[in-house]
């Protein structure tokens, strides 16, 4: 199935649960919680990357008949408050007091999340844990592995999160024993803030525009739903309710005004896990135990040497001429992984056959074939007998006229 058509039916499933009596009954709860500001919002985030709902202690209790549990570590904001303080002049009111005027002060106010209360169930739009196999989990987690440009831990995670992108870390944290339909879900999930909302490096594209939460979290979501469509696991249960919780209402205008970043990075994931599963599948046919390894490759040939930090490689044509190389920087790849990256990287035809070759064999048939360019080279810029002769003679002529014409006339 397509990203776009994928991407449609992720619409239609959203505009299905706005319509249903379940997101009223979800929407008249998620109305008494509080608009944090940006900067309430940047703390809450700094202390506590995978907070979802937030309310004060007192909120909890009055609002969503649930209680703080014992020990649970606040998160602190600031809070407005109003005060009345008087006027630092002489004159007063009609009753002889003196004016007061109210201003706004700030003050550090506490706040929970959802995972440090308990008590009454908060209505739910979408199942909390995903179920079921995933055919390939192994190989599809590893291939994820693979493609994150930042490293990817399994952890018990505090508070009940399922997972998060730390930006100060720089790092992607999965919370451990999970489902492998979760597990997956979520490591796509984190995946796709890591490369969307991560820290940019020196050529990445820049975002012109800030995006806040609902947006990240609304892209992030989309993108896991549809890669997870794509290899067969189907999580709209998690995902519907998800992406329609942190959506600002039926317009959809957070995933909408995503759609085109949502549909390229899906499809970015998708051929990098395709991509890395072929080189696993592949590397079967290249294992071996030597640091240099060479391979005749339908009509090309193929060699490899491991170096210090990655590793180096030529492909020659059939005549045993350099055609390409380059460095390969996975300094802790097998060379058999190695290999089968470089074949599908570099679109090597291995329907005609892979076999492997003596690598030393091959460098000394690259040596004599240069050496024979060389002396080809050397040949072609020699003039021949004929030529020499002619030169002889035609520079002898020369000087015989150049003679004739300074003896004097008679």
């Amino acid at each position: 199935m397509e990203v776009k058509e994928i991407t449609e039916k992720l619409e239609q499933g959203l505009r299905d649960l706005f319509n249903s009596e379940k997101y009223k009954t979800y929407l008249t709860t998620m109305s008494k919680f509080h608009n944090y500001s940006f900067n309430n919002t940047l703390l809450i985030a700094m202390q506590r990357p995978d907070a979802s709902l937030v309310a004060g202690y007192g909120a909890w209790q009055k609002n969503f008949e649930r209680h703080v549990k014992k020990g649970a570590k606040g998160i602190k904001i600031i809070s407005p408050v109003k005060v009345k303080v008087e006027v630092e002049d002489d004159k007063t009111d009609k009753d002889g007091a003196k004016k007061t005027i109210e201003v706004t002060k700030f003050k550090v106010s506490t706040v929970f999340d959802v995972s440090d209360t308990e008590g009454k169930e908060l209505p739910k739009i979408g199942v909390d844990m995903l179920s079921g196999q995933v055919e390939k989990f192994n190989q599809l987690t590893k291939a994820v592995a693979e493609i994150s440009k930042v490293p990817i831990e399994y952890r018990d995670i505090e508070g009940g999160a399922k997972g998060f992108y730390s930006h100060k870390d720089n790092k992607i944290v999965v919370q451990k024993d999970m489902t492998q339909a979760q597990t997956l879900k979520t490591l796509i999930h984190e995946l796709a803030h890591s490369i969307l909302h991560g820290n940019l490096e020196k050529g990445d594209e820049i975002e012109t525009t800030k995006k806040d939460r609902r947006t990240k979290e609304v892209e992030a979501e989309s993108v896991a739903y549809a890669v997870c469509q794509h290899f067969g696991v189907d999580t709209s249960d998690y995902s519907f309710g998800y992406i329609a919780g942190w959506s600002s209402g039926k317009e959809m205008e957070e995933l909408k005004s995503s759609m085109q970043t949502i549909r390229r990075t899906a499809n970015e994931i998708i051929y990098g896990i395709e991509a890395e599963i072929r080189i696993e599948e592949n590397a079967k046919e290249f294992e071996t135990t030597n640091d240099e390894v060479a391979f005749k490759i339908g009509k090309e040939y193929l060699a490899v040497q491991k170096t210090d930090g990655g590793f180096d490689y030529t492909i020659y044509d059939e005549n045993k001429r350099v055609k390409d190389g380059g460095v390969i920087d996975r300094p802790n790849a097998s060379i058999a992984i190695v290999v089968a990256d470089i074949v599908v990287s570099e679109l090597m035809d291995t329907s005609a056959g892979v076999k492997k070759i003596d690598f030393d064999s091959l460098q000394e048939d690259v040596q004599y074939a240069a050496a024979y360019d060389m002396e080809n080279a050397i040949a072609d810029k020699k003039p021949s007998v004929l030529d020499q002769l002619k030169e002889k003679f035609t520079g002898k002529n020369n000087k015989i006229q150049e003679n004739k014409k300074d003896e004097p006339s008679i």
